[in-house]
């Protein structure tokens, strides 16, 4: 099981990454369409929202999903005032 957990945290790691890339690059896009103005910069705008927005979020739910399998498996309690791992035991 560990082994797939740090496989699975490899796949997450490059996602988070990737994630991170793809929105600074809608940024950038919305940055051009700023300077370029006019119609080309609402279609510009109307293509990053319409259809790459949408795209992007599937593939963050996704990679966050993968995260929460991952703190599943290794039982990892996350949101808490106590660091570290469950051990099955009741506080």
């Amino acid at each position: 099981m560990k082994k797939i957990c740090n496989i699975l945290r490899k796949i997450f790691a490059v996602g988070v990454l990737m994630s991170l890339f793809a929105g600074g690059l809608s940024l950038v896009g919305y940055l051009a369409a700023l300077c370029v103005g006019g119609e080309l910069a609402t279609a510009i705008c109307s293509f990053i929202f319409t259809q790459y927005f949408p795209w992007l979020i599937r593939f963050t739910s996704v990679v966050i999903g993968i995260g929460l399998v991952i703190m599943y498996f290794d039982g990892e309690v996350a949101l808490t005032m106590k660091n570290g791992k469950q051990k099955g035991k009741k506080s």
